[in-house]
């Protein structure tokens, strides 16, 4: 199946996602149908908690591909994403050689035998290049530094890569590619420019209640819309380390429909703010505001 034809139009995108419970807006879901129509990454800048990561699992669910996430850190290399060899098992194919032939092998043949495909260890980014078509979820690549950054450019750029021992190694469909990133530096201009881009934003109100009437059907209207409001109230506090996000807003309502919570009053939402707001110093401002939130 070539993803770049699974939907023919954006909103046949959109519909395929809401399907799958993501209800993208009509400038995201453009863009998301433009990056799979031009095979194009996608690359995803915003605030924790909007839905980044989420859309490239949604993309993967309406197309039924399968979803290869290579989560970013401080020191990642290449290696780290592309391949190794598992040497444990390596080490002991040669002890079992050595223990049937009751000697050295030739050291040749040895080598050919050590480096073949049953020891390789397939990364992320090699998996998604065999495994194709997937989607290839390159997870808060701001975490990275910029020699990785020059590897996925390289990558992005052939859909390729070689294995010295083994040789070259090509994604006969290319791999549906969603890079995020919370932004905590900025990317360089040549990943920009091998990229779609889109910034996203924490839904509307509107939106937010239709995700968690799509995503959390248990918990009643009127408790739902209370919980979103909230939120939103909550988001307008520009000090706060770090706002709540859409996962919080669905584990916040989902926690209080548990409770058998029917309103959200000050002392309920007081006693499960934790569900929603991670941060000792951010808890305590909104603590402190939570009869003026409520009534917003």
């Amino acid at each position: 199946m070539d993803p770049r034809t699974t939907f023919a139009t954006a909103p046949d995108l959109a519909t395929g996602l809401g399907g799958v419970g993501y209800l993208a807006d009509e400038a995201l879901a453009t863009v998301a149908w433009l990056s799979l129509r031009l095979g194009r990454p996608l690359l995803m800048e915003g605030e924790p908690g909007t839905g980044k990561t989420a859309l490239a699992e949604a993309l993967a669910d309406a197309m039924d591909l399968p979803l290869i996430r290579l989560q970013c850190y401080e020191g990642i290399d290449a290696s780290q994403a592309l391949y190794d060899w598992d040497f444990p098992r390596q080490i002991l194919h040669v002890r079992a050689l050595e223990a049937v032939s009751g000697g050295p092998q030739d050291i040749r043949t040895l080598e050919a035998d050590l480096f073949d495909e049953r020891f390789l260890l397939a990364r992320p980014v090699l998996r998604a290049l065999r495994e194709a078509p997937a989607v290839l979820l390159v997870d808060e690549v701001d975490r990275a530094d910029d020699e990785f950054e020059a590897f996925l450019l390289e990558v992005l750029s052939t859909w390729q890569v070689t294995i010295p021992e083994l040789g070259p190694v090509a994604a006969a469909t290319p791999p549906v590619v969603v890079l995020t990133s919370n932004r905590t530096r900025e990317l360089h201009d040549a990943l920009k420019r091998r990229c779609l881009y889109h910034w996203l934003e924490h839904p509307g109100i509107e939106r937010e209640l239709a995700i968690v009437r799509t995503r959390a059907p248990e918990v009643s209207e009127q408790l739902a819309a209370q919980v979103v409001r909230a939120v939103h109230a909550v988001r307008e506090d520009r000090e706060l380390l770090k706002p709540p996000g859409v996962a919080e807003t669905l584990d916040w309502a989902r926690a209080l429909h548990e409770l058998g919570t029917r309103t959200l009053d000050t002392a309920t939402a007081a006693a499960t703010l934790g569900v929603a707001v991670k941060y000792r110093e951010d808890a305590e401002r909104v603590k402190k505001a939570l009869d003026v939130l409520l009534t917003r």
